[in-house]
């Protein structure tokens, strides 16, 4: 991995010409005092006393100067990525995928992205790509090596019925759309090895697991890994109410594992993560790599340069704190013995 220092807003430099301002002000007072002392015989200072001072008036708004053009470090990564195998997550979208077990309970969804990015942490030399599902696939993101786009992906494009279903049915999710995975365009000639990933509750339109299993062998063919996000007695609420309309299918997970079975892939529950990942990986095998680099992350150092600056600014204020400390304890029993003596 290697990393770089890059200035996000180098205009921010400006700032540091505002070190002229206290610059100026500090020669303006110490011109004033060389006159006072001059005056009444008094020896000056050392210049070596002076040099500190100065050079910490200037180096506060250096130092927020530098810490304004935002300085980062963009770290770079080389990582080898597979030429012959893609991945495709495909996450139900439909409005049963709101349920929880309570009104503060992480919905179907938000445990299906979890449960995603945890899987897709488990091939990162793999392409990767994101699609949601209703009544049909719709794709969001075609597969890419970068890992932290997919997972900006999911986690922020992906929502409740976005795109909602074409159809009004009551049962919005259709897992006979599947098919279309294996004979459109969702990966490119050179994939050889391909999986879909699908995570849903499993609540689905009537279908037939045999012609989804044709649709997916397709081709190199696609191998299917289904995690089943369901969980007994989980309702539907929206806006804090319960949605009355929405009837649990108990007979979801069985749904799925049939299409699996049928299609020659596996099914899991959500509270097999680990095990969906080890199929995704075993299903994708080995294969030749490329080497390309991509860009995972800038961590900006600007509040820390900020954070620095405080030294300076201690430096030149603190005098006057202890000086002011000193005269309030002086002050204190003057006080005190004027009031004793009235």
């Amino acid at each position: 991995m290697a990393a770089s220092l890059v200035f996000l807003t180098p205009w921010g430099a400006l700032l540091v010409l505002t070190a002229l301002v206290p610059l100026a002000a500090l020669s303006l007072a110490s011109r004033r005092e060389r006159r006072g002392r001059e005056l009444v015989g008094l020896p000056a200072p050392p210049p070596a006393r002076r040099l500190p001072r100065a050079v910490a008036v200037a180096a506060v708004p250096a130092l927020l100067g530098l810490a304004a053009t935002q300085p980062a470090l963009q770290s770079t990564a080389h990582a080898r990525v597979r030429t012959d195998a893609q991945a495709l997550f495909v996450l139900d979208v439909s409005r049963s995928m709101l349920a929880s077990s309570g009104r503060t309970g992480p919905t179907r969804l938000a445990r299906a992205k979890a449960d995603a990015l945890a899987i897709r942490s488990a091939i990162p030399d793999v392409p990767a790509g994101v699609a949601t599902l209703t009544d049909r696939v719709v794709p969001n993101l075609l597969p890419v090596a970068d890992g932290a786009v997919f997972d900006d992906t999911v986690k922020r494009a992906v929502e409740i019925e976005e795109p909602p279903p074409s159809s009004s049915d009551v049962v919005a999710t259709s897992l006979a759309a599947l098919g279309a995975v294996g004979t459109q365009n969702f990966f490119p000639p050179s994939a050889r090895h391909r999986v879909v990933v699908v995570m849903t509750d499993g609540e689905s339109g009537t279908f037939d697991p045999r012609q989804v299993a044709r649709a997916l062998s397709n081709g190199p063919g696609v191998r299917l890994v289904t995690v089943h996000v369901s969980r007994p007695g989980e309702q539907v609420y929206s806006g804090g109410r319960l949605e009355q309309s929405y009837r649990e299918d108990s007979t979801s997970g069985r749904a799925l594992e049939t299409l699996a079975s049928a299609s020659g892939g596996a099914s899991f529950t959500e509270d097999e993560v680990g095990a969906a990942a080890r199929s995704v990986k075993a299903a994708l095998g080995r294969g030749p790599t490329v080497e390309r680099g991509v860009t995972q992350r800038t961590r900006t150092l600007a509040p820390f340069v900020a954070l620095v600056a405080l030294v300076p600014l201690l430096f030149v204020v603190w005098p006057g704190l202890v000086s002011l400390g000193s005269a309030a304890r002086t002050i204190r029993p003057a006080v005190g013995s004027v009031r004793t003596s009235s």
